[in-house]
């Protein structure tokens, strides 16, 4: 299941090819999230192999690229001008727990609890917004047929499901791992699959 987690996330990147024509600027910059995502995939795959015995240091770098893309995202796809500060806002406070967990003793070489914790939390709050935004419009919209629907659905139901995870990584994931981080997996497919359908959307006239 673990391998067939990590190759899900080939998915997005093939939709966005796919349809990268209907592709908007928001869109655009999730096609290349995805594409970045990939390669540290393949990096956490490989460097094992390759003899590293400690790759966590990637992901901490990662995670300061989830805060950077999708901070970007969200603040690009709200309207109201409150929602955008509120974006700003808790974009910047993860940068701050990421690094003071890269940064304090030796964290920089465990996983990044704290910070997948505040993403979790970051993430679940904008893409909430999202969906308030989203059914308090003005304007009638077929939200299915919305490709910020989709992605946003994908991740309130990632982050949603696996904050607990994260949040107690080091205390039961880690020494229960087989099957509780099997939850991820399954959580990590869907979500793949929901992003893809939101960069299979076409554009919707007005």
């Amino acid at each position: 299941m673990n391998y067939l987690s990590l190759f899900s996330g080939l998915l997005p990147v093939i939709a966005a090819f796919y349809n990268y024509k209907y592709l908007d600027r928001v869109l655009k910059v999730i096609a290349i999230f995805f594409i970045v995502s990939t390669f540290f995939d393949f990096l956490l795959f490989i460097t094992p192999i390759l003899g590293v015995k400690n790759n966590s240091p990637f992901i901490h770098l990662f995670m300061v690229i989830y805060v950077a893309f999708f901070g970007w995202i969200y603040y690009n796809s709200y309207q109201i001008p409150i929602l955008k500060k509120i974006t700003v806002i808790l974009s910047i406070l993860a940068l701050i727990a990421i690094g003071y967990n890269a940064l304090d003793g030796s964290n920089l070489m465990s996983f990044p609890t704290v910070s997948y914790t505040s993403l979790s939390v970051v993430f679940n709050i904008l893409s909430l917004l999202f969906f308030y935004q989203l059914l308090n419009g003005t304007e009638f919209t077929h939200i299915e047929k919305q490709a910020m629907f989709w992605f946003n659905s994908g991740v309130l139901f990632y982050f949603g499901i696996n904050i607990f995870l994260f949040m107690l990584f080091e205390r039961i994931v880690s020494h229960h791992g087989g099957d509780l981080w099997l939850i991820h997996d399954i959580t990590n497919i869907i979500a793949n699959v929901l992003y893809s359908v939101a960069l299979l959307c076409k554009p919707q006239k007005t």
